[in-house]
C-alpha cells in the first residue's frame, strides 16, 4: 500500500470530485461552450470549473496554501512555504476531441521541493502518486521505471510544438535523432500522463520543450520516485524554470542527452 500523506489524502479527493464532473462533461462534448485562447490550444467550460473546484477543495483544508494555476496564474497563500500547482486538464484538445487520454495534475511544493504529486485519468481511473521518499504508485501498485538499457530497444515520448509556436525546427531535428536510434516514438498530447507512464514503465523515456511548471511538476516526482533521472536538456535541475525536460532510467538519460546534442 503507498504512503499517503494528508496533504496527499486531500489532493487525491479533490481530483476525485472534480474528476466526476469531468466524466460527465467528457460524455456531453457537443454541450460544451468552447472559446479559444490561443492558436490550437482551446480553454472550456470543463477547465475553468475543474480548476475553480481544485482550488476551492483544497483551499477549504489547506488554508493559506499558494497556487501556481494553468488558468489563474499565481495566488500568493499567507503560508509562504507550501505552494499547489495546478493543471486541471492536461490535454484539453484530447479532451475536445473525445480522446481519453488527459489528466487532472496536481503536485505540492514545500520550501520550493516537490514533495507529492498526482496524475489522474478520470476516464480510466488511474491515479498515479507519489510521496517524496516514499516512492511511486499507480492505484495502489508500486511503480518502477523500465530497465531497458539500449537505445534500439526503447519507446520514447515526446510532444511537438503547436501551430504557431517557437520551436519546431529544433522538435523535428531531435525527432529524426530519436526515431534513427530507438525503437519507436509516441506523442500522446498530455505531458503529465507521458511522464506517469514513463513511471510505471509504459514508455521508456520522454523529452520536450518549453512546457509549463503545471505541465510536468507532478510528473517530475512520479518519475524520480519509481527510480528514474529527469533534468533539463543541458543536465541540469531546472526544469520548472526553462521548461524543458528529459527524463529516462540511469543507464539511459546520458545516451539520450547525448543524442538530443548531437554528440552520438
Amino acid at each position: 500500500m503507498p504512503y499517503l500523506s494528508p496533504a496527499l489524502n486531500v489532493m487525491i479527493a479533490a481530483a476525485r470530485k472534480a474528476g466526476r464532473a469531468l466524466i460527465r462533461d467528457f460524455g456531453e462534448l457537443e454541450n460544451l461552450q468552447i472559446s479559444k485562447k490561443g492558436p490550437a490550444d482551446f480553454v472550456t467550460t470543463a477547465d475553468s470549473r475543474t480548476e475553480r473546484v481544485l482550488v476551492e477543495e483544497l483551499s477549504r483544508t489547506r488554508p493559506g496554501y499558494g497556487f501556481l494555476l494553468e488558468e489563474g496564474g499565481a495566488i500568493e497563500g499567507k503560508d509562504k512555504t507550501h505552494r499547489f500547482i495546478i493543471d486541471p486538464i492536461d490535454g484539453t484538445t484530447n479532451f475536445m476531441h473525445g480522446i481519453p487520454q488527459f489528466a487532472i495534475s496536481i503536485a505540492l511544493e514545500r520550501e520550493g521541493h516537490l514533495v507529492s504529486a498526482l496524475v489522474f485519468n478520470p476516464v480510466t481511473d488511474e491515479m498515479y502518486v507519489a510521496e517524496k521518499g516514499h516512492g511511486a504508485y499507480l492505484n495502489d501498485r508500486r511503480l518502477r521505471v523500465a530497465g531497458r538499457k539500449s537505445l534500439p530497444d526503447i519507446l520514447v515520448a515526446s510532444g511537438a510544438p503547436f501551430l504557431g509556436k517557437d520551436g519546431r525546427e529544433t522538435f523535428l531535428k531531435e525527432l529524426e535523432a530519436i526515431i534513427g536510434a530507438t525503437s519507436g516514438m509516441r506523442r500522446f498530447g498530455a505531458a503529465s500522463l507521458d511522464l506517469a507512464w514513463m513511471a510505471s514503465g509504459r514508455f521508456d523515456a520522454f523529452w520536450e520543450r518549453n512546457l509549463k511548471p503545471w505541465d510536468i511538476a507532478a510528473g517530475i516526482l512520479l518519475v524520480r520516485e519509481a527510480g528514474g533521472v529527469v533534468t533539463d536538456l543541458d543536465g541540469r535541475d531546472c526544469m520548472m524554470d526553462c521548461g524543458h525536460i528529459l527524463a529516462g532510467n540511469d543507464a539511459l538519460h546520458k545516451q539520450l542527452l547525448d543524442l538530443l546534442r548531437g554528440k552520438s
